[in-house]
């Protein structure tokens, strides 16, 4: 959710910010002026004042900007391990798609609780994305701290209630979502500064508490192999957090948050990331023989090949193929995670 890094030097090994070299790398410049002009074209549409990023004020509405707060393309990953736990119940068919407590789930894991943890990661962070993403509401000044204060108790007390009427147990859930969200972005534990801690939350949080939602809504409890196989891919998703940390480098430095690539540099947190996706995954693989689903695991082994070598080339780049590689290398990560789901409801 950060402004592209530019760092160049692979062979860092520390978070020190004299280290970390600004330097423009002429074989970059083309993927560099091709993220410019998405930029431009996204402040455009954004309402954000001349100034901010060069580019010319465009009006936009009270609920435009309401929901560009709750940035929806946080959203997705979220609401898909919510459906995948209501496949892995075994009690979800074609026919529920309609019914009140699938788009209940939908509302809850995407605009409410989703949209509630961006609030709180915008409201903390705000000092840090005045460096790595100006246009957001509230370091461009379109929200003010007391009006992001009032969203934020608002859409959490609405989160509860939504959980609450799918399912006492989802509203529990929720409220650990929020409490980790304060833990991953408020002072003084901040724990997107403590290295492994940050991913590991966040993991949790965007994929084990919606798997569990969505199993507990449409079979009523959670059960261990479903458990299992949301615990191997929040292992993966922790990589994939590490991906995402790239184009944050340059702010996260200057500011000390102890992230991976901060602390190791690009190509080796590069080649850490790919290795955790790659072995959460083939941990599910194993887990599908385990329970006699060879096909399913010969499946997800056919979505891991692809990764692999979308992998080789982010590593050779990973601050200007970040956003490149998630956008492909991931649709086969999620569809591993809806393989897995359905051999969990065959056991039932």
């Amino acid at each position: 959710m950060k402004g592209v890094s530019g760092k160049t030097n692979h062979s860092s090994e520390s978070s020190s910010s004299d280290q970390y070299d600004y330097s423009s790398d002429k074989t970059r410049l083309s993927d560099i002026d091709r993220q410019k002009n998405i930029e431009k074209r996204l402040f455009t549409s954004s309402g954000i004042r001349k100034g901010v990023g060069g580019v010319e004020l465009t009006k936009i509405s009270k609920v435009e900007l309401f929901i560009k707060f709750l940035k929806p393309i946080t959203w997705i990953p979220v609401i898909w391990s919510f459906i995948c736990g209501a496949a892995a119940s075994g009690n979800f068919g074609w026919g529920d798609l309609l019914g009140s407590t699938f788009w209940l789930g939908i509302l809850l894991t995407g605009p409410l609780v989703s949209g509630t943890c961006q609030m709180l990661n915008d409201y903390f962070d705000r000092d840090l994305d005045m460096i790595n993403e100006p246009t957001r509401p509230i370091p461009a000044g379109e929200i003010s701290l007391k009006n992001a204060t009032i969203l934020i108790i608002i859409w959490s007390a609405l989160s509860v209630i939504v959980a609450f009427i799918i399912h006492p147990l989802i509203a529990g859930y929720v409220v650990l979502g929020i409490v980790n969200a304060h833990l991953y972005s408020a002072n003084p534990i901040k724990l997107k500064k403590r290295l492994w801690a940050g991913n590991i939350i966040v993991a949790f949080s965007y994929l084990v508490f919606p798997w569990i939602a969505g199993e507990i809504a449409f079979r009523g409890e959670i059960t261990i192999p479903s458990l299992i196989i949301a615990l191997t891919y929040a292992f993966a998703s922790t990589g994939t957090m590490t991906v995402n940390d790239f184009k944050s480098m340059h702010g996260d430095t200057r500011v000390g948050i102890r992230t991976l690539p901060v602390v190791y540099g690009e190509r080796k947190a590069a080649i850490l990331a790919a290795v955790i996706m790659n072995t959460g995954q083939l941990l599910a693989v194993g887990f599908m023989f385990y329970i006699q689903e060879p096909i399913n695991a010969l499946i997800i082994i056919g979505f891991i090949i692809p990764q692999i070598i979308l992998q080789l080339r982010f590593i050779q780049s990973p601050c200007t193929r970040d956003v490149w590689y998630n956008g492909i290398a991931q649709n086969f990560l999620v569809a591993g995670m809806l393989v897995c789901a359905l051999a969990i409801a065959n056991l039932h």
